[in-house]
């Protein structure tokens, strides 16, 4: 007859517990708590109040956060929840229960602290050896938005329906005018004429930024058509079609999100389906402790565009790298002598491989003739890449950051942003590379 262990859940405590002892001594909850200790106060964004209840801590907010996200608890409602059901969560809250209005409203108000939390991770990760900067690797990965893509719209429907909803506003102001006339119930047209009224207003706002932006665009590119203008006028005898001018009108296919109106349309690749989605961006050591050492978003597919400002956005915190991998959506000539002059190295892969298995299910695709490279520094960085020591060095990029990504998004189970606005995810997206770093230390001071 098998015995088992005595247990009474009725069983009152003779003293109070101590969360710390209910925690290994290895847990990542001791570590976090001392990271955020680092950070200043000036770094937090604390309203003054001048009565009232008292607030909490925003060192134990902060903490609260990174310690939820790096165990995959991005709701501020479930973390909320977590603080009475959670461990490790109680000793970092140390027992107290922030309610989820309050944790979103830091969440969305502390930038600065969070970005000053990574960086004082970064520096305690140098203090100690973990991390060196010598060559880092550079990628990004899409993560959905907080809004779904069948709010989005092109730029030729928003005014086809503003247009409709003009008509059928003034339809109902008619049918209000007529109801009070009769004195009938004045509550059910109003309802009716409000909901058509906010929609209407959204389809403005999204149609006026959608102008903005094309004007913006147009002025970014009227120097260079002046340019091209004045060579064209300038040729004698036969010559070709004159220089487009840059059109400040939006393109008929231009979409725009009426929930999120930053976000956009991408997808992974050509076999991924479209969705509504935000590029993040993240620079991650290659000297072997995968840290992330700086991070991004931008609101467009191409990463080249963000390659020059996320690598530089390193010099003002733990300072610049001295070689950056990167993969063939980064090639940009311009970005490259941007990087060579801060005295980065680029490696920069030119050309998609296209790696097959030998025995490979799929029909074998039509060959086609490889694009022909004639920039000079498509050229010369193609021949590097083909020697054997930056050859080797390349390798890294592969091994280093694209595994990142993948521990975000499928053990710490991140794949959409939970704020909405380019500005919000943003420091969204730092407070999940901070959570990310903090595990990648804890396990590393472990090794």
């Amino acid at each position: 007859m098998s015995s088992f262990i005595p247990f009474d859940r009725s069983q009152p405590y003779l003293l109070p517990p101590d969360l710390k002892s209910w925690l290994p001594a290895d847990d990542m909850a001791h570590f976090i708590v001392a990271a955020v200790e680092r950070v200043p106060m000036t770094a937090f964004c604390v309203p003054v109040r001048t009565g009232g209840k008292a607030q909490y801590h925003p060192r134990l907010m902060l903490a609260l956060l990174i310690f939820s996200y790096a165990n995959g608890i991005f709701s501020s409602r479930r973390i909320e929840r977590a603080t009475y059901r959670d461990i490790g969560v109680r000793f970092v809250a140390a027992n107290l229960h922030p309610d989820h209005d309050t944790i979103a409203a830091f969440r969305r108000t502390n930038r600065t602290a969070i970005e000053a939390a990574f960086a004082q991770v970064l520096l305690l990760a140098r203090e100690t050896g973990l991390l060196r900067l010598g060559v880092v690797s550079i990628d990004g990965t899409k993560i959905d938005a907080d809004a779904s893509k069948y709010r989005s719209l092109r730029y030729d429907r928003i005014r086809a329906l503003r247009e409709q909803l003009g008509v059928d506003i003034a339809k109902l102001m008619e049918q209000a005018e007529h109801a009070d006339a009769t004195d009938s119930d004045p509550q059910a047209l109003p309802e009716e004429l409000a909901r058509r009224e906010t929609l209407k207003a959204k389809l403005d706002e999204a149609c006026a930024r959608l102008e903005a932006d094309a004007k913006a665009q147009a002025e970014a590119a009227r120097p260079a058509y002046e340019k091209k203008k004045a060579v064209y006028d300038a040729q004698t005898g036969r010559r070709g079609r004159a220089p487009k001018p840059p059109d400040d009108e939006p393109p008929p296919e231009r979409q725009i999100s009426l929930t999120d109106p930053d976000s956009r349309l991408m997808r992974r690749s050509d076999a991924h389906e479209f969705r509504q989605a935000y590029n993040a961006q993240a620079v991650v050591c290659a000297e072997g402790s995968q840290l992330i050492v700086t991070t991004g978003v931008v609101a467009t597919s191409a990463d080249a565009p963000s390659f020059t400002s996320t690598v530089l956005s390193m010099e003002n915190t733990i300072g610049l790298p001295k070689t950056v991998l990167a993969d063939t959506g980064y090639a940009n000539g311009q970005a490259v002598r941007d990087l060579r002059k801060k005295g980065i190295d680029p490696l920069v892969a030119i050309g998609r491989p296209r790696a097959r298995r030998p025995y490979d299910f799929r029909p074998p695709p039509e060959n086609k003739e490889p694009r022909r490279i004639t920039e000079p520094w498509r050229l010369a960085m193609k021949d590097r890449l083909e020697t054997t020591e930056a050859g080797d060095v390349y390798r890294l990029r592969k091994q280093t950051v694209e595994p990142v990504f993948g521990i975000i998004k499928s053990i710490m189970g991140f794949r959409r942003f939970s704020l909405r606005s380019l500005a919000k995810v943003t420091t969204e997206w730092t407070l999940v590379a901070l959570a990310y770093n903090c595990k990648r230390m804890t396990r590393l001071h472990a090794a």
